[in-house]
């Protein structure tokens, strides 16, 4: 079974033996990251630092003047984390030592344009602005994800890509000194929390025949019993119309499952314009398609017939790999996505027994997060998995 780690650029450059440490894992693939959110990442075997702080959202490589001469929402630059081209340093090397190099590009995830630009956000029925979460119905917002979608992924010598937050974001986020879990919203409640009132979704729900007025009137009265310590419905799509109303939350997916399905496609043909023929392109997804996040939610039958294929998250079970199996799609890479970090709830022990289990359950190709944050323990014990199953 094919094997790819994550890495970011800063894992390898300056680091003379980050790329024969990898391919020493026993893996065939690294998905190097092009365009990344901000993040504070530990190296721990990197000899010149322990700690990276990414600041803010940013491709890792030069942006193509021409691409984006005189319009306002435009990739940022990285800073002293990854300057210059940090992700074509860190491709060659990775190349040099045998590994097949793929990119790895975060798309609608960037509080630094929300922050600057906070039209472009998600804002909730209570018109709090989401900055880390572009609203993706918007055109100017999505006119730039499909082209950085496209810039980010093709890079030169790139093998193929893998999308990640390719459709809605909403409330649920890793945030600095987070303090939302107070209160218990569960699936349904983040479903609402994540409901978009900009104007542009406004007229969205409109077109479904709803006022967007009074859908954030219902929003909030419903979430109300929540706010006061009533335990939130957590019965799937089932809790959401049991919130909302079956008519209203029907033709709240509806609007959203079309924004979403559209943006994917647009994009996966941005990509394959201008790649080279045989390049590969992947969607983090998750096979619901109301969740929002990182592994945007989608119809697994749909994407599956846009895409080459889906990393699905595994570590907690990977039970999310057989709608996309169901599908009967031939051809098509269900990657299961495994955390293999131990500090971070990674299981890189049991990887081994993990990953057969999710081949059993259709997975065909395994992804590893994240070798550059890993410690030597937890490589160890993926280079041990990784024998066993390659």
């Amino acid at each position: 079974m094919k094997a790819s780690v994550f890495l970011y650029p800063w894992d390898v450059n300056g680091d003379p033996e980050a790329a024969s440490r990898m391919a020493g894992l026993g893996v065939a693939q690294v998905t190097l990251a092009s365009a990344y959110h901000s993040t504070r990442a530990l190296t721990p075997r990197h000899p010149r630092h322990r700690i990276v702080t990414a600041s803010h959202a940013a491709v890792l490589y030069p942006a193509e003047d021409a691409r984006w001469q005189g319009r306002s929402l435009r990739p940022y630059a990285a800073g002293e984390w990854a300057s210059g081209d940090a992700y074509g340093a860190a491709a060659a090397e990775l190349a040099e030592a045998g590994l097949e190099v793929h990119t790895w590009v975060v798309l609608a995830h960037n509080s630094r344009m929300g922050a600057e630009h906070p039209s472009t956000s998600v804002v909730n029925a209570y018109g709090d602005r989401y900055p880390w979460a572009p609203c993706i119905a918007q055109p100017g917002t999505r006119a730039y994800l499909v082209d950085l979608a496209a810039e980010a992924a093709v890079r030169p010598g790139a093998r193929g890509t893998e999308l990640e937050s390719l459709g809605w974001y909403g409330l649920a986020h890793l945030h600095a000194h987070d303090k939302i879990g107070g209160v218990g919203l569960g699936d349904a409640g983040q479903y609402l929390m994540s409901l978009c009132f900009c104007a542009v979704c406004l007229d969205g729900y409109a077109e479904q025949g709803m006022d967007g007025g009074e859908l954030a009137v219902a929003v909030r009265e419903a979430l109300e019993p929540v706010w006061r310590g009533a335990v939130a419905s957590d019965g799937g799509w089932a809790g959401v119309e049991k919130l909302l109303g079956a008519e209203p939350a029907a033709a709240t997916r509806v609007w959203r499952d079309r924004v979403a399905r559209t943006l994917q496609e647009a994009a996966v043909s941005a990509v394959r314009a201008a790649a080279p023929a045989g390049f590969q392109v992947l969607l983090h997804a998750d096979p619901v398609s109301y969740h929002c996040g990182a592994n945007a939610g989608v119809d697994p039958r749909h994407i599956l017939s846009v895409a080459d294929g889906v990393v699905v998250p595994c570590t907690g079970g990977a039970g999310l790999l057989t709608p996309f199996a169901e599908t009967g799609r031939e051809g098509r890479v269900l990657a299961a996505n495994f955390t293999v970090v131990s500090g971070m709830g990674g299981r890189p022990h049991t990887l081994a027994a993990d990953a057969e289990r999710a081949a059993s359950l259709g997975a065909t190709e395994l992804r590893l997060y994240h070798a550059g944050l890993a410690s030597d323990a937890d490589l160890e014990a993926v280079r041990s998995a990784v024998a066993d199953l390659v």
